[in-house]
């Protein structure tokens, strides 16, 4: 009978043992949990406090041909945090898009708040020869649009220029009508996206028109000389 009292004294001691342990490990466990829980949550929300600058463009910002990676809205994501620059950047770039379909597409690009709006829309209209009128109007409207929504909203807008197949006078109305718009809405202007990369084979793609990795890297040039100074 002692044997048995004792046997079971042991197992009860044995028990109690390893009830408390298993608290313990689940107590650290949790503890552990919430750590990496609440740090998570914190750098979701740093990311989400993070200013945006938005590439609101076609496939030029889109980076036609290339990896995401190459095109220029990364590039100078990467150039903003070799810099220890805060932003966010958002490639809003769609093959085709045309300052009409732009405009349609206006409640999914500012679905976020954006700080600084670089437009880079035009360059379909002018190649498939759509009204001026009818451009002018699709930007004063994605111009409007944006500050409706952030009215301390930075706007660059990309300036584009055109062959002259659809004739002198469409083609020199087209390359004012960028320098014109930013003068009306006191916009800064990229004079033109692709300076020194346009009509140079090395610099594109097969096609002539879509820049190469490297061209995209002077695509990106151009665009940080203007927005440096709404990013210090």
């Amino acid at each position: 009978m002692k044997i048995t009292n004792l046997s079971k004294l042991i197992v009860a001691i044995f028990c109690l043992i390893f009830f408390n342990s298993c608290k313990n490990e689940e107590k650290q466990s949790g503890s552990s949990s919430e750590k990496v829980s609440t740090e998570t949550a914190s750098e979701e929300d740093k990311a989400e406090e993070a200013p945006v600058v938005l590439f609101f463009g076609t496939s030029l910002t889109a980076g036609l041909g290339l990896d995401t990676t190459e095109a220029y809205p990364a590039l100078i994501q990467k150039k903003m945090d070799s810099l220890g620059m805060d932003y966010s950047v958002v490639n809003a770039g769609l093959s085709g898009e045309t300052t009409a379909s732009g405009l349609n597409r206006l409640d999914w690009v500012f679905k976020q708040n954006v700080d600084v709006l670089v437009i880079e829309l035009g360059a379909n209209d002018g190649l498939r020869g759509v009204s001026l009128k009818e451009t002018k109007s699709n930007l004063e409207q994605i111009i409007n649009t944006a500050r409706e929504k952030n009215p301390e909203v930075k706007i660059i807008l990309a300036g584009m220029q055109i062959p002259p197949n659809m004739g002198e006078e469409y083609t020199s109305e087209f390359r004012s009508l960028f320098p014109d718009l930013a003068e009306q809405y006191n916009l800064e202007l990229i004079p033109f996206l692709l300076e020194g990369v346009a009509g140079d084979p090395k610099l594109n793609q097969e096609d002539g028109i879509h820049p190469t990795a490297e061209g995209q890297q002077i695509l990106a040039n151009n665009v940080w000389k203007v927005l440096k100074d709404d990013v210090q």
